[in-house]
C-alpha cells in the first residue's frame, strides 16, 4: 500500500518517488495499470507541473496513456512536438519556454516548460513518459536524473513482458 509522504527537499522525494515507481513495478504485469500509478506518483513527488503521464508508440504516432492532469492530446503523429522529437532522437528533451518550440504541441495552454523522457523495449522506443509545468525552466538536469531512472525501470518491465 501507497502511504503518502514527502519529505525535506527535492532530492529526497525524488528518492522516494523512484523506490515507490519500483516497487509499484515488482510483480506487475499489466503495463497500463504500472503507467497509471507511475503517472499519479510523478504527479504527486515533483512540485510545480500540472501533467505527468505518458504515450505509447502505436505503428508511426504516440498514442496517449495514463496521466494525471487535464484531459490531454490523444495521437501525436511521428516527429511531432516535444513527444515526437524525443522519439525521433531517442533521447530525453528538456524544454525551458515551450513558446519557443517550433511545432510545439499545445494540449493544455498553462504548460510552458515540459520535459519528455523515452522509454524502450528491445531497444526501440515504444513510448514517453511526459512532464508539463506552468512555470518557465521548470525542468532540470535533475529532473531528468531522477525521471530517467524510472524509464530506465520501465525498460527492465517492457523487456520482461
Amino acid at each position: 500500500m501507497f502511504k503518502a509522504q514527502k519529505e525535506t527537499g527535492r532530492i529526497a522525494n525524488y528518492k522516494l518517488m523512484v523506490e515507490t515507481a519500483k516497487s509499484f513495478l515488482e510483480g506487475e504485469t499489466d503495463l497500463i495499470a504500472a503507467l497509471a500509478n507511475i503517472s499519479a506518483l510523478i504527479k504527486f513527488y515533483v512540485d510545480d507541473i500540472n501533467w505527468a503521464g505518458f504515450y505509447l508508440l502505436k505503428g508511426n504516432e504516440l498514442v496517449l496513456g495514463p496521466f494525471q492532469g487535464l484531459p490531454a492530446c490523444v495521437r501525436i503523429g511521428e516527429g511531432k512536438g516535444v513527444c515526437g522529437r524525443a522519439v525521433l532522437d531517442a533521447k530525453p528533451v528538456i524544454v525551458p519556454d515551450v513558446r519557443l518550440f517550433s511545432g510545439h504541441i499545445a494540449c493544455d495552454s498553462q504548460s510552458l516548460s515540459e520535459i519528455v523522457i523515452p522509454f524502450f523495449r528491445a531497444k526501440k522506443v515504444c513510448g514517453v513518459l511526459d512532464a508539463d509545468s506552468p512555470l518557465p525552466g521548470r525542468f532540470t538536469e535533475l529532473e531528468k536524473e531522477y525521471l530517467s531512472q524510472i524509464t530506465e525501470m520501465l525498460n527492465s518491465f517492457m523487456d520482461a513482458s
